[in-house]
């Protein structure tokens, strides 16, 4: 098993976790914005989308419902029987190809794609190789104009006092007991510009789930992909370790792959 996969594989195999993001609901904003991008003129209508870290398909199934093209990959095997089974029954499964594998190793050769989706999938990296490695993978994937639809944990999430695990930025402990990644915006968008990638100067970057929002008894960021899912994990077997909301402050953005691999 690759080693970005050995930690995690049995939690996103468990038949609780799958039920639950069987489930969820799809990012709103992220068909919203598929919309657009089919409209825009630069692209056909029907979009060859790959939605790395697909999971039991909330947003692959709703995308090749709109007429696109959708491949999706997911480490756990649970994830992708039941991304299949969610398929056939939304009668879309001819648009849509799923396959296990790992972030940073994705089983596909040099195709190009028009959007790339790491949606709540990059900040689950153990360390911040296997991080840059995913997001090479992308870059990989892509071509100039490319678009890449990002949702991942905010720095914000952890308390202030919060440190990193030695000799790393933003990997931290402190969430779940798991090494996972917290950026704050600037190492965000240092990260994917070292990657070739540009924040879209027409649609800022957004932070959910902040804290004083949730102090004030407010939903925010009700489409996020944590969205109805039980913060419990089967092999901590205690909820989230986080001082402030239950849910992670996320980062939603859209960059741009500025120049080809």
């Amino acid at each position: 098993m690759h080693p970005s996969e050995r930690s995690q594989h049995s939690i996103w195999n468990s038949p609780e976790i799958v039920s639950s993001f069987r489930r969820s609901r799809p990012s709103t904003s992220l068909l919203e914005f598929t919309e657009e991008l089919a409209s825009a003129g630069e692209h056909t209508t029907r979009l060859r989308i790959l939605d790395i870290g697909c999971g039991a398909g909330r947003n692959s199934v709703p995308l090749a419902r709109a007429g696109h093209t959708v491949f999706g990959i997911d480490v756990a095997q649970g994830m992708i029987e039941a991304a299949h089974e969610h398929a056939v029954e939304a009668g879309v499964v001819s648009r849509c190809t799923f396959r296990t594998g790992p972030m940073d190793a994705l089983p596909l050769d040099e195709q190009r794609f028009d959007l790339i989706v790491a949606h709540g999938v990059w900040n689950l990296a153990e360390s911040e190789e296997i991080f840059r490695a995913a997001v090479a993978e992308a870059a990989r994937l892509s071509r100039p104009g490319t678009s890449l639809f990002v949702t991942t944990f905010s720095r914000n999430t952890l308390p202030p006092e919060a440190e990193p695990v030695a000799g790393t930025r933003f990997v931290f402990t402190d969430f779940n007991g798991s090494p996972q990644c917290f950026l704050r915006e600037h190492e965000l968008r240092e990260e994917l510009a070292e990657a070739g990638f540009s924040a879209a100067p027409d649609r800022p970057v957004v932070e959910l789930n902040r804290p004083a929002a949730w102090e004030q008894g407010r939903n925010v960021g009700q489409s996020g992909p944590w969205r109805g899912m039980n913060t419990t994990l089967p092999q901590k077997g205690r909820r989230l370790n986080v001082a402030g909301p239950k849910r992670p402050v996320l980062y939603e953005g859209v960059w741009y792959r500025e120049r080809g691999g």
